[in-house]
């Protein structure tokens, strides 16, 4: 009964991390270990080596440096600044109340106001926030490939 709960449980937490791929005040990577910690505090370690939650860490540690390299490199590559990354966070925060749409569009949005708010040239403003967005979108699928590998690795460990 306990694995059952202990599963429950893993699975709330790796939900939660996929839910963090679009919402950024999620902790993402680290709900994916935190679950796998708890389930093995639950149902016990005897599945989970020392060498799975190396590996588990450094794949968190991947997904947090996927996350911020490509929003950063995206946006530097289009000449933008950190305003740019951290508006495209915030536009992507506001876009959430104007889903599906403002998913889309609400990066690019929050990463040029931003940029326009700092005193930058329209133009540049707009480059920028195409940079920072295209950063953030190209993340997301390396982000789902990674936590993919990691709840697959998981769940291949336990059954």
């Amino acid at each position: 009964m306990s694995d059952i709960i202990a599963i429950i449980i893993v699975s709330i937490f790796f939900l939660a991390s996929l839910v963090g791929t679009v919402l950024p005040m999620i902790p993402e990577a680290p709900f994916m270990v935190v679950g796998i910690v708890i389930y093995g505090l639950i149902a016990g370690f005897d599945e989970l080596s020392l060498y799975f939650f190396i590996g588990q860490i450094i794949l968190a540690l991947a997904i947090i440096g996927v996350d911020y390299l490509t929003t950063a490199i995206g946006s530097q590559y289009f000449g933008g600044s950190k305003a740019a990354m951290w508006g495209s966070v915030v536009g992507l925060l506001v876009g959430l109340l104007f889903f599906p749409i403002g998913l889309l569009i609400g990066p690019f949005l929050g990463a040029a106001l931003a940029e326009f708010f700092f005193g930058r040239r329209t133009d540049q403003a707009i480059r920028s926030g195409v940079g920072a967005s295209l950063g953030f979108w190209f993340a997301f699928p390396l982000k789902l490939i990674l936590k993919g590998i990691m709840i697959g690795w998981f769940f291949t460990r336990i059954l």
